[in-house]
């Protein structure tokens, strides 16, 4: 099986790794039809563990290639990496202003529900457009066989952004269930913000395959991204726990994972 995959075309895998990490967006829009609530401690070791996960992933798998192969192209890798990363946190923190707009106009505005509907949507939309760029780039730089890069590294990255994905499909379906949508509807518009993130992987993968030059500022942007959605929101929301220091130990535990798996498989 893991044969048949890595015999696929790149922008093909990022495109398989992205449509699971959507199916992960649809899994927290489901909890509609199960749970009228989710128990609060399950979701911030869930995010705790994915911050632990998306740390390890930003050097392991996104800025150590940047650096092998911003050295390889006779680049300044430090330069890169500081472009890369700052640029990759400033469209987040853009995304983040435009959802507080977004946000703002909601509750101001006395129009049908719908349109609030999807104007939540777009805001979490917006979180997810570099996500899947991060992955796609992951899978993309296996073009050139990079000594850091690796499909399993490619995959724990997906992985860690389909966790923190799973709130996120809640944050859309539960509170559109409290204003008296249905449950399929719910569930509809929570999968729906995912969606994005298999078009943006592809188009991540294609970028970094095309134009070479690009790779390492991509591979620095989305760590930069990744780094962002960690600090911003995992983290803090985690250690909203009254057990924080059980969720720290969960994001420990997240990284060491991801480093032992890239270290040791890698």
């Amino acid at each position: 099986m893991l044969d048949l995959f890595t015999n696929l075309n790149y922008p093909i895998q990022a495109l398989i790794a992205t449509t699971f990490t959507w199916l992960i967006t649809a899994l927290g829009a489901a909890v509609v039809f199960i749970f009228k609530k989710i128990n609060k401690n399950v979701m911030d070791a869930m995010l705790g563990f994915a911050a632990g996960v998306m740390i390890a992933a930003s050097f392991f798998s996104l800025l150590s290639p940047a650096i092998e192969m911003a050295n390889n192209l006779k680049l300044n890798a430090w330069v890169v990496c500081a472009i890369g990363v700052i640029f990759g946190g400033i469209l987040l923190f853009i995304g983040d202003k435009l959802f507080d707009v977004v946000e703002k106009k909601k509750s101001l505005t006395n129009n049908t529900s719908f349109k609030r509907c999807l104007m939540l949507i777009i805001s979490i939309t917006l979180h997810n457009i570099p996500e899947g760029l991060a992955v796609g780039v992951a899978f993309g730089s296996l073009f050139y066989g990079l000594n850091e890069a690796s499909v399993l590294s490619a995959w724990m990255l997906a992985l860690g952004i389909g966790l923190q994905n799973f709130p996120e499909g809640m944050a859309v379906s539960v509170p559109l269930r409290r204003e008296g949508y249905s449950r399929s509807k719910s569930f509809f518009y929570g999968q729906l913000s995912g969606i994005v993130e298999p078009i943006s992987g592809v188009i991540g993968a294609i970028l970094v395959i095309k134009i070479r030059m690009l790779l390492p500022y991509l591979l620095a942007f989305a760590a930069g991204a990744m780094i962002y959605v960690v600090v911003e929101e995992l983290i803090p929301e985690s250690q909203t726990n009254k057990r924080k220091e059980i969720m720290a130990l969960f994001t420990l535990i997240g990284f060491s994972i991801m480093m032992i798996l890239d270290i040791a498989l890698g």
